[in-house]
């Protein structure tokens, strides 16, 4: 049984330390900006963008700031019956792991989502972060135990990946991405999709939603200016995917951040 207990969004925190202690829980870390420092059972770490860390339950640890400067981290504070297997290798044998995670797009919004779900008044709030927790705790899983791509795999698959962090404002055809690695465009999809975990059209939306969501709390653009900048020239499709993506419309999104 798992028991979500919190979900901390850690926001560029100066002088951010926490003391070395057991830990009653495990622990779930995704840095999604600069780098942190833990120690972890006398080992010290470092974890930077798109790093995952598991560190589990009674375990000795503590944190601070890197020396390179502040960070951004989602960190999820969770329990599990010792008396049942879950059927995860990392979580049943409680082994520290940090690796770096393909689809960091798409799980840091999920870390978003479940943060955001923790914080409403939705009654079904237990199904839904209950939910999102076994999502991310199976991909975590999944991601450790994916064959390793060969290095032309690899190469073509950050070629793609590069365009679209620099291209996601622009409409997208598979067939210019294809051409992009001279491979098929089914051959560049499955490509992608084998080492991020999604598609590229996925990927090039959960670019533009996480990109909606800075601009949102960190600009005065309107709704309809950011629909039109992320590329979206029907603003009532940019509702529908945002909604979808995030759990609420783009005003409620803004309001209850703001609220916080």
């Amino acid at each position: 049984m798992l028991n979500l207990l919190s979900v901390n969004w850690d926001n560029h925190i100066p002088n951010w330390r926490t003391a070395m202690e057991e830990v009653p829980f495990h622990i779930l870390v995704l840095v999604i900006e600069g780098c942190v420092h833990y120690t972890v059972d006398g080992t010290d770490y470092v974890g930077e963008e798109g790093h995952f860390l598991f560190i589990p339950q009674g375990s000795s640890r503590s944190g601070q700031n890197a020396r390179t400067g502040t960070h951004r981290k989602y960190t999820i504070l969770f329990r599990t019956d010792p008396q049942l297997t879950s059927g995860i290798p990392f979580l049943d044998e409680r082994r520290f792991i940090k690796f770096k995670i393909s689809n960091f797009q798409y799980i840091a919004g999920r870390c978003g989502k479940l943060f955001e779900a923790t914080r409403g008044g939705n009654r079904y709030r237990s199904i839904i972060c209950t939910g999102i927790m076994q999502e991310l705790l199976g991909m975590l899983a999944e991601e450790l135990e994916k064959p390793e791509l060969t290095p032309m795999k690899l190469l073509f698959a950050r070629t793609i990946h590069d365009y679209l962090l620099s291209h996601y404002r622009e409409p997208l055809q598979i067939a210019q991405i294809a051409d992009l690695i001279n491979r098929t465009p089914g051959y560049a999809t499955h490509l992608f999709k084998e080492a991020y975990g999604l598609t590229p059209i996925k990927y090039m939306h959960d670019l533009r939603m996480a990109e909606a969501r800075k601009l949102l709390l960190q600009s005065d653009m309107t709704v309809a200016d950011i629909a039109f900048y992320l590329g979206y020239y029907d603003s009532s499709y940019f509702f529908k995917m945002f909604k979808k993506a995030v759990g609420m419309s783009p005003t409620a999104f803004s309001c209850a951040e703001q609220s916080l």
